[in-house]
């Protein structure tokens, strides 16, 4: 187990060095200077050299490689391009926001989806369970950003429970904190809950037809009873492998999400770099992002060897 955990995290270094150098490289590729642009009709052959050497633009681009790889570990993100200041306290920051918002949805999604995807699957050759993923299935025809822009209009503007956009701190107001955050949390986690819907739905009908399932069930367990002791332990391995898959994808999601209703977040924070063409925020924070799904699929792997006894046993 050790071994294997020791494996795990050799591979998530070498991925993630990997990823920094591939990052790096493609905004490169980027035409235009960034010294040039911060300058903007000001720029002038002695101003763009000050500019290039203030922004290190004018070394090797092994040596700004290496200068920006290094600080990564330490939380160093450098300086940024367009405001001057250091991105660190500022990208930790809306890391914060963002993770709230994640994981607040992913539970809601593990909520809504394990308990309706096992009674689909109970109920399959029922009219209840045909309805229970035919709601899914419509759950997941609906993109998130569209999902939260219905749930504005229909509880900001017209019912009027909720407000728009904005974001406070939880340990500022938590009241204030909930009424904010619940409708992007909802928008978020409504894919997400559709798609592990389905997912809990087949992985909870393929336990049920093994053998041990029948023994139990001989035994004299109720259909239910031998599912809940013996099958869902099984269920989950599946089910943990697509929500890490799913959990990847909502930090992504979250970008869009997080403009849609103005939060302060990571996913703002890299469109705004974006447009800015700030490139060594877009750099960092895409590494964050990157960081954050690697750092996910190292704690699955090991939650994988925790709950599957036949991975215990070959590792």
């Amino acid at each position: 187990m050790i071994i294997r955990i020791l494996t795990n995290l050799l591979r998530f270094v070498a991925t993630f060095i990997a990823a920094t150098v591939m990052v790096f490289l493609l905004l490169r590729a980027v035409p235009g200077d960034p010294a040039k642009i911060a300058l903007g009709e000001h720029s002038t052959p002695e101003l763009l050299a000050q500019m290039q050497k203030e922004f290190g633009t004018d070394r090797p681009l092994i040596v700004q490689y290496f200068d920006w790889v290094s600080g990564l570990p330490f939380g160093d993100f450098g300086t940024s391009y367009v405001t001057r200041s250091d991105l660190s306290p500022l990208i930790m920051d809306r890391v914060q926001v963002s993770l709230i918002l994640v994981v607040l949805a992913m539970l809601l999604a593990l909520v809504i989806a394990i308990p309706f995807g096992t009674f689909a699957a109970v109920r399959h050759r029922k009219a209840s369970g045909a309805v229970i993923s035919a709601v899914s299935q419509l759950g997941i025809a609906i993109p998130g950003f569209l999902a939260g822009i219905l749930l504005v209009v229909a509880f900001a503007v017209g019912l009027g429970w909720f407000p728009a956009n904005g974001w406070t701190p939880p340990g500022q107001d938590p009241a204030d904190f909930l009424r904010r955050v619940t409708l992007p949390v909802v928008a978020l986690a409504s894919v997400q809950a559709a798609v592990l819907t389905r997912y809990v739905r087949s992985a909870v009908l393929e336990v049920m037809s093994e053998d041990y399932l029948r023994t139990a069930r001989a035994k004299g367990l109720s259909p239910m009873k031998a599912l809940v002791k013996h099958g869902l332990r099984n269920a989950a391995i599946p089910v943990i492998t697509v929500t890490s898959v799913q959990l990847a994808a909502l930090i992504i999601g979250a970008v869009v999400i997080e403009k849609v209703f103005v939060i302060p977040g990571l996913g703002s924070l890299l469109l705004d770099s974006v447009g800015n063409r700030d490139m060594i925020a877009v750099q960092s924070i895409v590494m964050v992002l990157v960081g954050l799904t690697l750092i996910i699929n190292l704690l699955v792997d090991v939650l994988y060897t925790i709950v599957d006894p036949r991975i215990r046993k070959t590792a």
